[in-house]
């Protein structure tokens, strides 16, 4: 098992979207320079990455086009037909999702080390 170290003060804890169970951690580490996103399944680390504080600001603005992005779905009024007894509803349209370009080749492929638990 790898090195533990205790929650730093700064940081934060986020639910996964499928079950409370599944947590991320970010914590800060500034005697590191890096910032530690930790995969956690209840009490066990299942992964963890080290991010230098370097890149913090790219994540930062990754995240921004996000959530700037998000646009309330728009549901339009049920408009009745001119004559009939069934009334029609328009279901929302979902947003097009953009494909972000072929990252095939971009990362290094190969058995990888052994994760540490941060």
């Amino acid at each position: 098992m790898g090195e533990v170290l205790p929650m730093p003060s700064f940081g934060d804890l986020f639910t996964d979207v499928r079950a409370d169970e599944r947590t991320m951690r970010v914590s800060y580490h500034p005697e590191r320079g890096a910032v530690v996103l930790s995969l956690w399944s209840g009490t066990t680390c299942r992964g963890s990455f080290r991010m230098a504080v370097d890149d913090v600001s790219r994540l930062r603005a990754v995240l921004a086009e996000v959530e700037a992005s998000l646009t309330p779905t728009t549901v339009l009024p049920v408009v009745p037909p001119a004559a009939g007894p069934a009334t029609a509803r328009v279901a929302p349209r979902s947003p097009a999702v953009d494909q972000t370009g072929d990252i095939s080749g971009t990362a290094h492929r190969g058995v990888l080390p052994v994760p540490r638990v941060a």
